[in-house]
């Protein structure tokens, strides 16, 4: 360190990640009861500083693999948050990224360890400091960005039914989608491949399994739902 901006004052800076899951046709969010003051025992997302040998996507790729276990995540930056108040300890400015990841990819084990929970978008709690706003600006630019991108895959098992690909869509949008419409674009799409499975497990007349081809994808830039 030099020994310049010596006449500054200085501010910490962390991460907090905005975890979303997909589960029961409900998009879900991972939080946990803060284990540290202030704020200890309320609902919280999950975060960390920034320490002084990373960046900022380097500090929250960090705190996600702590967190699920999981590497190669979607993850966006949903923006910084620095009101002078927000943190009652200290004077904090904290950088939100929203990341997506398949509920059944996430050990149990760890999340137990962790002692986080899954809760439902429509059932979210108050949560610790400005974590409220930080979830809600992450659903808005998912809702901006889920009808150009793939995003929705991310929630998904490597195979799905059209059934559950809708449900992801709705779950995100907050509204009912047609279903006779959304299944006619939704085939007209390369990289969504029709497979020879069936699945009957969720499906009682046994409903045909489709996979997102990123190969495919990669070569079509027209994506649009």
């Amino acid at each position: 360190m030099t020994g310049f901006y010596g006449e500054h004052s200085k501010v910490f800076v962390s991460v907090d990640c905005i975890v979303f899951g997909f589960d029961n046709d409900k998009l879900k969010l991972l939080i946990g009861r803060r284990q540290m003051d202030p704020g200890r025992g309320e609902w919280s997302l999950y975060g960390g500083f920034v320490r002084e040998d990373e960046s900022l996507v380097e500090a929250a790729n960090r705190v996600l693999y702590t967190l699920t276990g999981l590497t190669n995540l979607y993850m966006k930056q949903v923006g910084a948050f620095g009101a002078i108040d927000r943190d009652p300890g200290e004077r904090v400015i904290t950088v939100a990224y929203c990341a997506l990841i398949n509920v059944k990819d996430y050990d149990e084990n760890i999340r137990k360890d962790h002692g986080v929970e899954w809760v439902s978008i429509d059932e979210m709690p108050k949560l610790y400091s400005d974590h409220n706003e930080m979830v809600r600006k992450a659903i808005t630019l998912l809702r901006r960005r889920i009808g150009t991108e793939p995003l929705s895959f991310n929630l998904l098992p490597e195979l799905f039914t059209l059934t559950q690909l809708q449900h992801v869509y709705e779950a995100i949008l907050g509204e009912e989608i047609d279903k006779r419409n959304f299944r006619k674009r939704v085939k007209s799409l390369d990289f969504i491949e029709k497979t020879e499975h069936i699945d009957k497990v969720t499906s009682k007349r046994g409903a045909i399994l489709y996979r997102f081809n990123k190969e495919m994808y990669g070569a079509d830039t027209s994506f649009r739902l």
